[in-house]
């Protein structure tokens, strides 16, 4: 044991805390009362009184004093048949992608496993990929926010990752990336054995979805996996995130999953909004009609120039990302500042589309920062 003077720190409880997990900062939740709240493209429209009552007489029936079972076998069922892969394909439940992404890590981490992604993107890739003690490597977007196809061949033939994220729509971008770049990655991916996960969170609001691809050629996609969540769906509250793929693969990252990951009064509420699917559905049509209007509008600012987005959400440069930022919250908006996020995103802002009443109070509070 080694001899310890007056002087030594003293030991403490935090060094068993893993000395990488103390360097990294948390995942960050911005302060939102009193404020609109536009800054983490959640669905801005609620249910209707009547929808909100017949909801709580649901929740009111289920038996909390059980483990999550049937309703939970249920709602897997449901989403299976919502999304509709080919046959052959299965389902995984998570509480949220990032449930989804953390449990990926841990069923790829072998010796030497890496995770794959282009960057700027979601940031729980990473983080997922660190926690688990796997090397994180990113590839840099070109011009425009496209997906670099050359740098991702030839970031693959070098690292061999275990796990190459596509998400489509990209996140804080908004890009829907070229189909044909992206079947050209899921391709050299699949050739040198590993697993692409093509991450649709932004699916009801995209003009296509990947799952098109998948069911057209299930056998060239036996090595991808298709992951969404209800969040933006709008249950943002709910915590639901699934994941598609073929049941062997499916079968295999299943046994790393914590045994009820899924609450029973989330899989109730998830169940009830896809029973009233169309309600959401109409929901999202609003938020794409939104969307092109608030476009609009932003191109008409003075030294605002806004990226094109299949998201529910919208990347805008400013002339000052931080004056603009701290502006619009001192009026009551708050957005979300990434400009540090990557150098490519340097005085960038991302906007949540929120319905016309908020959208235009954001535009003026915009108009009045800048």
């Amino acid at each position: 044991m080694p001899f310890m003077t007056a002087e030594s720190p003293r030991p403490t409880h935090l060094a068993r805390i893993r000395q990488d997990v103390q360097g990294m900062h948390a995942y960050a939740v911005q302060e939102s009362a009193g404020l609109l709240k536009l800054d983490a493209m959640e669905n801005p429209h609620r249910l209707s009184p009547a929808l909100q009552v017949e909801l709580g007489r649901r929740l009111g029936q289920v038996a909390i004093n059980r483990y999550p079972g049937a309703r939970v076998d249920a709602l897997r069922a449901a989403l299976h048949a919502h999304a509709r892969p080919p046959a052959g394909w299965s389902l995984m439940l998570g509480n949220g992608s990032d449930e989804l992404i953390s449990l990926l890590a841990m069923a790829c981490d072998v010796p030497g496993a890496s995770v794959l992604a282009p960057v700027p993107g979601f940031v729980m890739y990473a983080m997922g990929a660190q926690l688990q003690g796997l090397a994180f490597h990113g590839v840099p977007l070109a011009d425009g926010f496209a997906l670099d196809e050359a740098a991702m061949l030839t970031a693959i033939a070098r690292h061999r990752p275990a796990i190459v994220y596509l998400a489509y729509p990209n996140n804080p971008t908004g890009t829907l990336w070229d189909a044909g770049a992206i079947a050209r990655v899921v391709a050299a991916q699949g050739a040198q054995g590993g697993l692409v996960v093509i991450d649709e969170a932004y699916q009801p609001f995209a003009a296509h979805s990947w799952i098109e691809p998948v069911r057209a050629a299930p056998a060239r996609h036996a090595h991808v996996l298709v992951m969404r969540t209800l969040s933006k769906f709008g249950l943002a509250g709910v915590r639901i995130g699934y994941m598609l793929g073929d049941k062997a693969l499916i079968r295999e990252i299943d046994k790393v999953r914590p045994p009820y990951n899924v609450s029973v009064l989330n899989a109730e509420c998830a169940l009830f909004a896809l029973e009233h699917a169309d309600v959401f559905a109409a929901q999202a049509e609003d938020i794409r009609a939104q969307r092109a209007l608030l476009l609009d509008a932003l191109a008409r600012l003075p030294g605002v120039h806004p990226f094109p987005s299949q998201a529910n959400m919208i990347l805008a440069r400013v002339p000052d990302a931080a004056r603009a930022f701290e502006g619009m919250k001192a009026r009551g908006v708050l957005v979300k500042n990434v400009s540090k996020m990557h150098p490519s995103l340097a005085d960038c802002l991302r906007l949540t589309v929120g319905t016309a009443e908020e959208n235009a109070q954001m535009l003026a509070a915009l108009q009045a920062a800048l």
